[in-house]
């Protein structure tokens, strides 16, 4: 029998970046699931404060070498790679001088939001799912974790709905704790807009809030989690109200299980509780 496949999308992961709820899970759930017999292909941006001599990232040529058109103007893109070798686990990095090279990940040194952060985020899940097209993995499940993976739902069920690689596979998002106050730019909705993606399905990029981000996130997906104690309320309640499958936080003593009979109940279409 051929194995479960699983993608996981993160915006950060341990030890590549300080610790965190998020990190910490990104890191320790594609382990487990591989040892469960799963395979596992994981993504992260490669932000300019991961030192890559210390954590040995290099490129991955044959994948290198695409183009990616956002607003009008072509940005490379580079993949690295770098491996766990105490969890067996290699975590591929998406790379671009213009978006990432610099010594942090989403403020300057003077605590102030990147203007571009909009385009970052659209480059991110846009050269994940280009480089797992060029891999010809076809993930069953995409499992996205942090508002930067948030356009990842959009671009699968959306503008790649008809890709074989894509076209049967489920999204779940994980909400987390990751809120920021600023608004994106203004143009994010015409700049997420290529293939198919309709201005119907733009509706909530029109003001790109961090809580319209996420419930974008949650219309496209199959499923949800609830990563953390706390999350946005805006988000919570519009989940609450959205009738879609989600299961509530799981301490960390008993999420991955959790999260893997979440996987096992999406892919033979069981309805799953929340609990």
């Amino acid at each position: 029998m051929e194995k479960t496949k699983v993608l996981f999308v993160s915006q950060e992961i341990n030890p590549y970046l300080k610790e965190s709820p998020l990190g910490d899970i990104s890191r320790y759930l594609p382990q487990t699931i591989q040892e469960k017999g799963r395979e596992i292909r994981t993504f992260m941006p490669r932000f300019g404060n991961i030192n890559e001599r210390r954590n040995q990232l290099h490129e991955v040529i044959r994948l290198s070498g695409m183009n990616l058109i956002i607003n009008d103007q072509d940005h490379p893109l580079i993949i690295k790679v770098a491996s766990i070798q105490s969890a067996r686990m290699q975590v591929y990095f998406i790379d671009n001088d213009d978006y990432f090279n610099r010594k942090f990940t989403f403020r300057d040194k003077a605590g102030k939001f990147y203007k571009d952060n909009d385009e970052r985020a659209i480059f991110y899940s846009r050269g994940v799912l280009e480089t797992v097209k060029k891999l010809g993995w076809k993930p069953d499940i995409i499992h996205c974790h942090g508002w930067m993976s948030s356009l990842v739902p959009i671009f699968v069920k959306a503008a790649y709905k008809d890709n074989p690689i894509f076209f049967d596979s489920k999204v779940i998002v994980s909400l987390y704790n990751d809120d920021f106050e600023e608004t994106l730019n203004k143009d994010f909705a015409a700049k997420i807009k290529f293939q198919s993606i309709t201005n119907k399905d733009l509706k909530h990029y029109r003001k790109p809030t961090f809580a319209n981000m996420m419930k974008a996130a949650i219309d496209f997906s199959d499923a949800v989690i609830i990563g953390q104690p706390q999350i946005n309320p805006e988000v919570h309640q519009y989940l609450l109200d959205s009738g879609k499958t989600f299961i509530e936080y799981k301490d960390k003593d008993h999420y991955i299980d959790a999260y893997n009979n979440f996987y096992d109940h999406l892919l033979v279409n069981e309805p799953v509780h929340s609990k």
